[in-house]
């Protein structure tokens, strides 16, 4: 596995350097030069603890998520000062953890942003499907959401019960749903679990359509070693098999496939809050990438509260990106939604992708991963497996490495990946 992810990183890089994130807290970000800009803002609240999620959450309260919104607030009015005028930025996204636990906050929350940021595509925030109901979608379109995605996971019992979680009931969902409309609304499904066919990936996405979605994400399992989820991955042939047949079934409904692992009814139905070139992160484990650096946000709500209330920024890591390492990673994440623009890249790094990179796009080609499309790379259905392929591989390598080791030590002096 390391050896991979080494191996692929030397050839792109051109450097044998692991990627070294080390405790600098810088004073100031600097953000004004950046294209793309998007929002982050991590709320860690959860009503129960799942035991296969990997994220940065804790068991809610209210005294707990009154003391952390006051601390959010104080951080995003730090942050936002540190530009003489407001930000243009492209889209805001809360994640968690469950943030709607906090949707009487949220409008305060977007209100204050907007003080700073010119927040011109839209609004998305994440929910768990007990949160969907009139009371609480009116709260949250009132604060301006306009996308929402739902975390079912499977509306199957015996799928949903190996997740510990009770199946959702689609009836309930639906009827919310049609009283308090979005723009886009998203279900989110795992696949990739014991015993799990196509047959019951085809139950759920057509449940979820015939009741009120018109995007989906199916999201692989993943392991994390942190977890303690009793469930073990699918071996890789038969979710490989498992992938082609779930892409095809989606193409054969007429789906957009708009990344990896998301697709949509026809029309301007978008949720993604993986592609995006630049962001700001506000909140515990909430991470920002800048143009030439990469911050995470200490995981301890206690840390980053203590670290907020004495007027500093709550950065626990931060790594300097030389230039490759940099088109390396707006590479991979441009991949992820299957798409590479040429023009992006050059205005974001003055340079055609093709130049920097012509012995990897030529194999990437001649192995059948991308094809060439007016105005840049796609990448094929077998390049989309070969990406999950080698995701599965970083997420392993790097991301479960850095948030163990982040999960129990607020402020790392360093970590090497």
């Amino acid at each position: 596995m390391n050896l991979l992810t080494t191996a692929a990183r030397t050839w792109l890089t051109h450097s044998t350097a692991p990627y070294r994130f080390t405790a600098q807290n810088d004073a100031v970000l600097r953000y004004d030069d950046c294209p793309g800009l998007g929002l982050y803002v991590h709320i860690p609240f959860c009503r129960s603890i799942c035991n296969f999620c990997p994220y940065c959450k804790e068991r809610y309260t209210p005294q707990a998520a009154e003391a952390y919104t006051a601390a959010l607030l104080q951080e995003i009015h730090m942050v936002g000062r540190m530009q003489s005028s407001r930000t243009r930025v492209g889209s805001l996204y809360f994640g968690g953890g469950t943030p709607a636990l906090v949707a009487p906050q949220l409008g305060s929350i977007i209100a204050t942003l907007r003080q700073y940021y010119d927040i011109t595509d839209g609004i998305g925030a994440e929910l768990h499907p007990a949160d969907v109901n009139e009371p609480t979608l009116t709260l949250l379109k009132k604060a301006g959401v306009t996308r929402i995605s739902i975390g079912i996971q499977s509306f199957l019992p015996e799928f949903a019960r190996c997740l510990g979680r009770p199946a959702p009931l689609p009836e309930k969902l639906a009827a919310a749903l049609a009283q308090v409309p979005f723009e886009t609304v998203s279900m989110d499904f795992i696949f990739a679990l014991p015993g799990q066919k196509l047959e019951h990936i085809r139950q759920d996405l057509d449940t979820a359509f015939s009741h009120g979605a018109n995007h989906v994400a199916v999201y692989p399992f993943i392991d994390f070693s942190f977890t303690g989820s009793p469930v073990h991955a699918m071996p890789g042939r038969e979710k490989h098999r498992l992938l082609d047949e779930l892409t095809a079934y989606c193409e054969s409904r007429g789906l957009v496939r708009d990344s990896i692992w998301t697709f949509a009814l026809p029309g301007n139905h978008r949720y993604s809050s993986m592609t995006r070139d630049t962001f700001l992160g506000f909140g515990c484990s909430a991470t920002t990438l800048l143009r030439d650096s990469f911050k995470i946000n200490t995981f301890s709500v206690a840390a980053y509260i203590d670290c907020i209330q004495k007027g500093q920024l709550p950065t626990a890591l931060t790594t300097r990106f030389t230039r490759r390492q940099r088109m390396v990673y707006y590479l991979f994440w441009r991949a992820y939604s299957t798409f590479v623009s040429s023009a992006d890249f050059k205005e974001f790094f003055g340079s055609e992708p093709e130049t920097e990179f012509r012995s990897a796009f030529w194999l990437a080609h001649r192995l059948g991963y991308i094809r060439r499309e007016q105005g840049g790379y796609r990448l094929t259905p077998r390049g989309a497996y070969y990406f999950h392929y080698f995701e599965n591989f970083y997420t392993l390598a790097y991301i479960d490495k850095m948030w163990g080791i982040m999960r129990h030590t607020p402020f790392p002096e360093s970590i090497e990946l």
